[in-house]
C-alpha cells in the first residue's frame, strides 16, 4: 500500500490530478449506478403512487359530499311524488274516492238523485274520470258540498254547474242542481302502452 502511495506521489502533478479525477468519477459512477439511480426511480414511482392515491382520496371525498346532496334531492323527489300520488289516485282507489264524494253530498244535506260515472278520457300520463251528479237541496247545502269537495286532498274539478227550479221552502230556497265532478288518476305502464298503440292504429287507419 505504501509502495502504491509512493509511486503515486512520484508521478507528475498533472497525472496525479487526472488519476484523482478519474477515481472520483469512477466512484460517482458506481454510486449512481448501484444506489442513486435505482433509488431515484423508486422514489419517482412512490411519488406517482402518492399522487394517484391523493386523486382517489379527493374523488372519494367529492363522492361523499355529493352523496349527501343526492340523498337530499331524492328525499325531495320522494316528497313531491307522495304529494302527486295523493292528489292523483291510482285506479284501484277511484271507487273509494267517488264513494267519499257521494258521502260528502249526503253529509251536506243533499239528496243524491244521480251519481253516474262517465267513460274516462285519456291523456299521456293520466285519465280524467268524470261523474255526472244531480242533487236536490238548498243553495246553502249545495255551497257547503262544493266547499267540502274543494278541501279534499285529491284533485276534483266541479264544472257545468246548473241550478234549476228554485222554489221557496220554509226559510230556504230549494233547487235541483246538476254538475260534473271530474277527478284524475295516474295511468299505469300497461295502460300507457295500450293507449299509445290504439292512437298509433287510429293514425295509421286515417
Amino acid at each position: 500500500m505504501n509502495e502504491l502511495i509512493d509511486r503515486f506521489l512520484d508521478l507528475p502533478m498533472r497525472r496525479r490530478v487526472l488519476l484523482l479525477g478519474a477515481s472520483v468519477l469512477s466512484i460517482f459512477f458506481l454510486y449512481a449506478t448501484y444506489f442513486y439511480w435505482p433509488l431515484s426511480s423508486e422514489i419517482e414511482e412512490k411519488q406517482e403512487n402518492v399522487a394517484t392515491l391523493r386523486q382517489e382520496r379527493d374523488k372519494k371525498k367529492a363522492m361523499v359530499a355529493n352523496l349527501a346532496d343526492m340523498r337530499r334531492v331524492v328525499a325531495e323527489l320522494d316528497a313531491q311524488l307522495k304529494k302527486a300520488t295523493a292528489e292523483l289516485p291510482e285506479k284501484k282507489e277511484i271507487p273509494e274516492l267517488l264513494s267519499n264524494i257521494s258521502s260528502l253530498g249526503s253529509d251536506s244535506g243533499l239528496v243524491i238523485v244521480v251519481f253516474r260515472q262517465r267513460p274516462e278520457e285519456f291523456s299521456d300520463f293520466y285519465a280524467q274520470v268524470p261523474v255526472e251528479v244531480r242533487v236536490k237541496g238548498t243553495y246553502h247545502q249545495v255551497g257547503t258540498f262544493f266547499d267540502k269537495v274543494g278541501r279534499l286532498n285529491r284533485i276534483v274539478n266541479v264544472s257545468d254547474i246548473g241550478l234549476k227550479e228554485p222554489r221557496p221552502e220554509r226559510e230556504s230556497v230549494m233547487v235541483n242542481a246538476g254538475f260534473t265532478a271530474t277527478t284524475y288518476r295516474f295511468l299505469d305502464e300497461a295502460e300507457r302502452e295500450r293507449i299509445a298503440k290504439e292512437r298509433a292504429e287510429r293514425e295509421k287507419n286515417k
